[in-house]
């Protein structure tokens, strides 16, 4: 089976998203003068609490910080919209992503994000990245009324790849929206988490660094995409 494209999640896949919230609540905390020095770390800390890897939205979040840490400056809103125009000045991708990008793309593989979230937000925080002009689809769920795991996102980066999904490798950090969920179109799956510790069971492979993503893409091109666990 040859493949040829590439599909990738965005949050704590591409996206090193907890290292890039710290830094952007560091500056929020410092721009604004939130709260005093000696509480910023709790501050951050409860915040990323709060958030729970993103699945909460930030109007919750920061009405609840204002709460607990008696912000009297500042409304929950204002807050908010400092954090959709603000956060993408501080995204980052984890080690080794641009220079695998651009392999994958100079070997000729077509490349696509899946993301879930709200847009324009997520398109932002990708396109902070530079790794933009890389990718041929970028599908936000949002933006297309489709989240993974739903089959039907999976299948519309297809379509607009032009591809057939037992083509496809699809690299993404959850067990249920993104192994699972391209697992049930015929995808592979390879589970990215930089913590060596934490692996799948039910992904084709498991990655830790992108400096080994090309060597596990070729071995799973080489096995027919029959291995388990590499």
């Amino acid at each position: 089976m040859t493949i040829k494209a590439i599909l990738f999640d965005l949050d704590q896949t591409l996206l090193d998203r907890t290292d890039s919230l710290r830094h952007f609540l560091n500056w929020q905390v410092n721009f604004f003068q939130l709260v005093a020095q000696s509480q910023k770390a709790d501050f951050i800390e409860k915040f990323i609490q709060l958030d729970a890897n993103g699945s909460v939205w930030k109007d919750v979040v920061y009405r609840q910080l204002i709460q607990d840490f008696a912000i009297k400056n500042y409304s929950e809103q204002f807050l908010l919209q400092s954090y959709i125009q603000d956060f993408n000045k501080f995204c980052r991708s984890f080690g080794h992503v641009e220079s695998a990008i651009l392999r994958l793309h100079q070997a000729g593989y077509l490349l696509g994000l899946i993301s879930n979230g709200k847009t324009p937000f997520q398109e932002h925080n990708f396109q902070a990245l530079g790794l933009a002009e890389y990718f041929s689809i970028v599908l936000v769920s949002e933006a297309v009324a489709l989240r993974k795991p739903d089959a039907a996102i999976f299948q519309l980066a297809c379509e607009k790849l032009k591809v057939q999904t037992q083509h496809c490798i699809f690299i993404g950090d959850n067990e249920n929206a993104d192994i699972q969920g391209a697992k049930a179109v015929g995808m592979k799956s390879i589970f990215f988490n930089p913590d060596t510790q934490t692996c799948s069971q039910h992904a084709d492979a498991n990655l830790h660094d992108y400096a080994d993503v090309w060597d596990m893409i070729q071995k799973l091109q080489e096995k027919g995409f029959t291995s388990k666990a590499i």
